[in-house]
């Protein structure tokens, strides 16, 4: 296959669709998000806020109209809507002549079919331009071991991920090798190789992808988001293997992910998987999305990053993991910061109001303290 046929088959080249028109009303709207639903009419995320458009609601009829020619595009989409009720894919449109992602998931409730797709930029942002803190620049220096970014859905861990591994990118000769569920960004090689394979077209499952990837000679791993035990414990073998391993996680803090990890397992594993963490893990970063108050800034991410420490792994293993949100106060010097210490700075450099902070602020009371100059002080956590 030539490089042109692939990128066409990549980018899914279609006769014109009528669900088109709506997907180039939410990038020329800039939205997030595009909602559809039987009685209502389409909504789009637009600064994290969802607006109805205006037009009638849509009826049973049309919704069949907009969507299944998408799923019938693909033998295997359909099957696998039929099969399980509903399906994730990625769908492609020229919009203005600049090519555009979606993650598309259809599903199905009382009876109706439904649609939620998320827009993916044509371009990876810097470090600088998400305005992250500095301090991933360093997470993305080691050779081994495990990344994890936690956050809820829509809270940009995927974007996140994206400007780390581009930041290795322009800067390393490695082998960044993705294994996707679909693949939402798309790189183009710098420094590194790079290869993104997507579950159900380019490979079965992602448990056949991990096997395949150990004769591929990856540096760099992208293994997508941690659902089950299996696709944990796949991914922390990577690492302990000589592979630096990103991968996305469900969880609101740092601290919490650790708790949602051994949730995947049996309690009888739960020591294995505590050592395994505290030998393979880097750092867990968790993270929100705010509204910005900065002119050009729609939203800006609020960043907690808790880096393995000495006493960060001691917590873990002495299965102490309420006295991790106080390590990563205290943790400065390790390169952490919690919630608390984002969202001050955000404040302070203008980037959000204090309204925000206040109201994702995990301890309002730390947070007004931290804003006055007030320094908490350090218990024994030891």
């Amino acid at each position: 296959m030539t490089v042109e046929a692939d990128q066409q088959r990549f980018l899914g080249k279609h006769e014109e669709l009528e669900i088109d028109k709506l997907f180039r009303a939410l990038v020329k709207l800039e939205g997030s998000d595009l909602h559809l639903k039987v009685g209502c009419a389409p909504y789009v995320r637009v600064d994290g806020t969802l607006r109805p458009l205006n037009r009638p609601a849509i009826d049973d009829e049309e919704m069949v109209r907009l969507i299944f020619p998408m799923i019938n595009m693909d033998s295997r989409r359909k099957q696998v809507f039929e099969e399980d009720g509903g399906i994730d894919f990625a769908y492609s449109l020229e919009v203005d002549g600049n090519w555009w992602r979606f993650r598309v998931n259809v599903l199905q409730q009382l009876g109706h079919v439904g649609l939620v797709a998320r827009r993916v930029n044509n371009w990876i942002p810097t470090f600088d331009e998400l305005h992250l803190p500095p301090r991933l620049e360093e997470l993305c220096k080691f050779s081994q071991g495990m990344i994890l970014l936690a956050g809820i859905t829509g809270s940009g861990k995927s974007t996140t991920i994206a400007s780390m591994l581009d930041w290795i990118n322009h800067r390393y000769r490695k082998h960044i090798l993705t294994l996707e569920d679909p693949i939402e960004f798309t790189f183009t090689e710098d420094k590194c190789l790079i290869n993104q394979r997507e579950i159900g077209m380019d490979v079965k499952d992602f448990m056949v992808g991990m096997k395949h990837a150990v004769r591929e000679d990856p540096d760099v791993m992208l293994v997508g988001e941690m659902r089950d035990w299996e696709s944990f414990e796949t991914a922390i073998q990577a690492a302990e293997t000589g592979h630096l391993v990103f991968g996305t996680i469900h969880a609101s803090t740092a601290p919490s992910t650790v708790g949602r990890i051994l949730d995947l397992f049996p309690e009888s594993m739960h020591s294995a998987i505590r050592s395994a963490l505290v030998f393979n893990m880097k750092a867990i970063i968790a993270q929100k999305l705010l509204p910005s108050i900065k002119e050009g800034v729609s939203r800006v991410p609020t960043v907690e990053i808790m880096t393995f420490s000495p006493t960060v792994r001691k917590l873990i293993l002495a299965e102490q993991d309420e006295k991790l949100p106080d390590a990563i106060r205290i943790g400065k010097e390790e390169g952490m910061q919690d919630f608390t210490q984002s969202l001050k700075q955000l404040v302070e450099t203008d980037m959000i109001d204090r309204a925000a902070a206040f109201e994702v602020a995990p301890n309002a009371e730390a947070l007004k303290m931290a804003l006055k100059g007030i320094e908490v002080s350090e218990p024994g956590i030891l």
